[in-house]
């Protein structure tokens, strides 16, 4: 009869646990299969001061080509650095000042903050056509340092590179290997900076309709995102980690179960 005393604190136990199960883990609970949802407007990556591109300009003739183009210049240790103008080991970028411009061989200072990669790329063709330097160049840009930070709830968390002109929420938490089954789903935080103060928006990605609708859904350069960890995760943090899913909490069930039956045993 007495090990019957035994089964309220097993049970007691197993109901703290189910409390502490989280319920929102499913992404886009609310939108129904193949029903059509609104997203927001794409929003391209505009140049702030100190962001770093790479610009290419091709021509038909290389030494026109060359006048145009940074030379790559690699560094070793215990090695001298040499220029060359070979584009097959790479490329020097250009960063933008404080002012947002950047010195461009031959054409000199162009102002060009606030422009999406496109319209970088339009401008310099345009200066190289209007200075009648060349007629037939072909001008490509690319982010060299543009990135965004991701910490807290994610298998990896970092910092990665903007690859593309509209980066979304989704394109960062998938670089960092999605949410762990741990994180706090509909409290995603993102921090940007605007204005120059940080400003903090939340998201819950169980909400496809809340997701898509964000004025974070396409992220900026240096945007920053935090997943928070759920209650149970929460709880896992404790000063001594003694909770009921840590080790040391079943360890000691385990020891007090252990103690009770051999000493009603004996009896």
């Amino acid at each position: 009869m007495r090990l019957k005393l035994l089964i309220p604190l097993l049970a007691g136990a197993i109901l703290a646990v189910s409390c502490g199960t989280p319920k929102n883990i499913v992404y886009f609970q609310d939108l129904p299969s193949g029903v059509p949802t609104d997203v927001m407007p794409e929003s391209q990556i505009r140049l702030r001061p100190e962001d770093k591109i790479a610009i290419v300009v091709n021509c038909n003739d290389p030494k026109i080509t060359s006048l145009f183009n940074l030379p790559y210049t690699p560094t070793r240790l215990g090695s001298a650095s040499e220029a060359t103008s070979s584009y097959s080991q790479g490329i020097s970028g250009y960063t933008l000042d404080g002012n947002g411009n950047i010195d461009f061989p031959v054409l000199g200072t162009l102002h060009i903050a606030g422009m999406r990669r496109e319209e970088v790329a339009s401008y310099v063709k345009e200066q190289l056509i209007s200075r009648e330097l060349t007629k037939d160049a072909v001008v490509t840009v690319e982010f060299m340092n543009l990135s965004v930070s991701v910490l807290g709830e994610v298998s990896r968390p970092g910092r990665y590179n903007i690859t593309r002109d509209n980066f979304t929420l989704f394109d960062a938490l998938s670089s960092a290997g999605d949410l762990t089954i741990q994180a706090k789903r509909d409290g995603v935080i993102v921090l940007r900076e605007e204005e120059g103060k940080q400003k903090k928006y939340v998201v819950n990605m169980c909400s496809a309709q809340e997701v898509l609708q964000s004025p974070v859904y396409y992220l900026q350069q240096n945007d920053m995102v935090y997943v928070e960890p759920n209650d149970v995760r929460a709880r896992q943090s404790t000063l001594n980690g003694n909770n009921v899913l840590s080790t040391s909490f079943w360890v000691s069930i385990a020891s007090l179960l252990s103690t009770y039956v051999l000493f009603f045993l004996r009896k």
